[in-house]
């Protein structure tokens, strides 16, 4: 065997050095098990994302709360707490995504709380308070924005976000803190997996159509949201059963009937389209109930209040609201049972050519266009001869013929 010479020996060792200068080992941040790697493809770090979901547990939750018979805050009880959490409270699954043995929302409050001396002034304690609802919503309105994003959403609904929406929900909050819960769960509601998982959550879709009966414009747009988002899942029949109750459907109608607010108005009446568009179950449950209730008619009152406003303020904003209402109203006329409530209505009829008839159709092309199918849809469904001759003489076909160049242009 040969043995190497002292000069190889150096020109070896020569060699290795700039090797190492290369791919210097990381001694101070050894790299972490792979079983405890999250397997998340975000520029956000889920940790971070953790963090925010921690903040926003309730204050009572937070502030030193007893659970299970455990004072949190009595420093006797602190250590045996510690060691019950490092036993049981988070554990790093395979894939990477934090799991929780317990899913209570008690296991999830490992956020350290820093209280008040006893000895502190209650101005200092107010000031406290003050920040830490500033903070609840700094945090909760970047979740909001999170949400959006699928890969996002399913992290967050799987690492314990609905409980602590829900507790949220459940406790008198501002309405603020209310509207970005709600914030939240409606863009959590835009992707197939959370929306299971929110239907999966004991208690939430309750929790949420209760939100109904506040009295905050932002807050109920986003209660309205998020059900019509449910009911136009897979899961809307359990949606459907929530909305049920005949106080709850009174409360839907009354909130369209009389709001003032316009995006309200439009996510009411989004609501009502999704309804009338859902599955044949949920159609079946909910339709004779609002019937019963007056649905034609608010319908019509509504339409009547925005043709009221083309003709005279013209504010672009409200005709995404006279579109929405015309298809709610066809929605409701292909139904084959309650189709002659909508073609005997003579007002119906009335407001649906002054719409045809409007000079400047551009701007409302599309509810031009849904308004002169339903026009034509009566007057093939008209029982009475003489009404269908008396109603045909109103529309021209000049009207009609430029309704469908408008149609054509626009495609």
């Amino acid at each position: 065997m040969s043995i190497p010479s002292e000069a190889t020996q150096e020109e070896e060792e020569e060699e290795e050095e700039p090797q190492q200068e290369r791919n210097p080992e990381p001694s101070h941040h050894p790299t972490a098990p792979s079983d405890e790697l999250f397997d998340i493809s975000t520029t956000v770090d889920p940790g971070y994302i953790i963090s925010l979901i921690r903040q926003l547990l309730p204050p009572d939750v937070r502030n030193c709360n007893k659970s299970h018979g455990v004072d949190a805050c009595d420093p006797s009880t602190q250590g045996s707490e510690a060691e019950g959490r490092e036993e049981s409270a988070v554990l790093v699954s395979q894939n990477g995504l934090l799991n929780y043995h317990n899913s209570e929302i008690e296991a999830m409050d490992t956020v350290e709380f820093t209280g008040q001396d006893e000895g502190d002034d209650g101005s200092l304690e107010k000031q406290d308070e003050t920040a830490g609802k500033d903070t609840w919503e700094d945090c909760g309105c970047i979740l909001w924005d999170l949400a959006a994003s699928k890969t996002h959403a399913e992290f967050m609904v799987q690492n314990l976000a609905l409980d602590v929406l829900l507790a949220n929900l459940m406790v008198p909050q501002s309405v603020r803190v209310t509207e970005i819960t709600l914030g939240i769960i409606g863009n959590l509601a835009c992707h197939e997996v959370s929306r299971k998982h929110i239907e999966s959550t004991n208690g939430l879709i309750e929790v949420i159509v209760d939100q109904l009966f506040l009295d905050d414009a932002p807050c109920l747009c986003e209660a309205y949201r998020v059900l019509t988002l449910g009911l136009q899942g897979c899961g809307c029949n359990a949606w459907a059963e929530a909305l049920g109750p005949e106080n709850i459907l009174s409360r839907v109608l009354w909130v369209a009937e009389n709001t003032l607010n316009p995006q309200l108005i439009e996510k009411c009446v989004g609501l009502l389209l999704a309804i009338l568009q859902s599955e044949q179950e949920v159609v079946a449950s909910l339709l004779p109930r609002l019937m019963q209730l007056g649905l034609p008619g608010l319908l019509v009152n509504l339409l009547t209040s925005e043709m009221s406003k083309l003709a005279g303020e013209r504010v672009p904003e409200r005709y995404s609201i006279l579109d929405l209402i015309l298809q709610t109203i066809e929605a409701l006329f292909v139904i084959d049972d309650y189709s002659q409530e909508v073609s005997s209505n003579t007002e119906l009829f009335r407001l649906l050519i002054d719409l045809v008839k409007f000079p400047d159709k551009i701007e409302v092309a599309n509810s031009c266009v849904t308004a002169a199918i339903l026009i034509a849809n009566i007057l093939t469904d008209v029982v009475d001869p003489a009404l269908e001759i008396s109603q045909g003489k109103v529309v021209s076909c000049d009207v009609f013929r430029d309704i469908i160049k408008l149609h054509e242009n626009q495609q």
